[in-house]
């Protein structure tokens, strides 16, 4: 999979990202926004763990983001099973260097594009945290709509937040 985009392309992981995706990932502004499978800090074994299991992975369900040809953040994607096998949920981080440049206002609608295509879904979506308003206009701007919140939903360094439910559907 490769979407070249204007700023940045989405590929699958190699092998060779490691050092970069560490590098990146190791950050606790980008931890915070993230489920706790993440971890931090992220080393170079993470990063290499990582990327052994994605890219054995079939389908693949986990992107790269490439910037300058190094991994600067990623995409994943939780195939619904059973009577929800026509949904999806989605997630994303981004370096903090790369951050308020419109980088993920211009991935997320391609990406979704992408997924409805290519599993054949029907709905997509995402819950970042209430903690993190950035994400939320990320997901208003490609058409995603807020469904709901669901109260003291998820821990996060010792805090309890709600979660946000955005979704688009075709």
């Amino acid at each position: 999979m490769e979407l070249k985009l204007k700023r940045c392309t989405i590929r699958d992981y190699r092998l060779s990202d490691a050092e970069s995706l560490a590098r990146h990932a190791n950050n606790r502004k980008v931890w915070l926004g993230l489920r706790d499978a993440f971890p931090h800090p992220y080393s170079i074994d993470d990063a290499k763990n990582f990327l052994t299991g994605s890219i054995a992975g079939l389908p693949r369900i986990h992107f790269c983001i490439e910037i300058n040809g190094e991994a600067v953040g990623g995409l994943g994607l939780r195939p619904g099973q059973d009577v929800h096998s026509h949904t999806a949920e989605f997630g994303y981080w981004l370096g903090e260097e790369f951050w308020g440049r419109g980088i993920m206002s211009e991935i997320v609608p391609a990406f979704a594009d992408y997924c409805f295509k290519e599993f054949s879904l029907k709905r997509l979506f995402a819950m970042p945290h209430s903690s993190n308003p950035a994400s939320a206009r990320v997901l208003e701007k490609a058409g995603f709509v807020l469904e709901g919140r669901l109260k003291n939903n998820v821990i996060k360094d010792g805090q309890i937040l709600d979660s946000l439910v955005y979704a688009k559907t075709v």
